[in-house]
């Protein structure tokens, strides 16, 4: 197990864009390149990982030590938006800590269900999630962003009832 620092999430720093870009699309390869459209998997270049991680850095969160972390987490309005955990670091309860983070602040912003998409297929994704306390709602589709413009993809739907912080 880690130590305390390294398990407590903390915001990212701009200086991390790019190793969190590559973590990302590192994570992204490893999770969903075979099971998704290939056309999808083209557009999901290194490049688009770390233009969308610059957009959205002030509501991503990290964990693992300053310029060299293991994981995080993007929120995006009652969503949970993107959730990677590097796979050297799979199994030490990072993702777990990370998990609690992401939910206390959905929490703090006076979200009450939030979720998340999770790709069709994902199953080692889907069984964290469940372990966690979130349930599969529904499959949906889901409208990506791409270069090439929008992408729609079925997923899974995923909530989870929030404790009020």
């Amino acid at each position: 197990m880690a130590d305390d620092a390294a398990m407590t999430a903390r915001p990212a720093e701009p200086s991390e864009t790019a190793v969190l870009a590559r973590l990302w699309y590192d994570g992204w390869q490893d999770a969903h390149a075979a099971i998704l459209p290939p056309k999808l998997a083209q557009a999901r270049t290194l490049d688009s990982f770390a233009e969308r991680m610059s957009a959205a850095l002030a509501d991503v969160r990290v964990i693992g030590p300053r310029g060299a972390p293991s994981g995080f987490a993007m929120l995006k309005g009652d969503e949970l938006y993107q959730f990677y955990v590097a796979s050297e670091a799979r199994g030490t309860g990072i993702a777990a800590a990370l998990m609690m983070d992401a939910e206390a602040r959905l929490s703090e912003r006076g979200v009450e269900t939030t979720w998340l998409a999770c790709a069709i297929g994902n199953t080692r994704a889907a069984k964290f999630y469940e372990k966690c306390g979130w349930h599969l709602a529904r499959t949906m589709v889901n409208r990506l962003d791409t270069a090439d413009g929008p992408f729609d993809l079925e997923v899974w739907r995923y909530e989870k009832l929030l404790i009020r912080r």
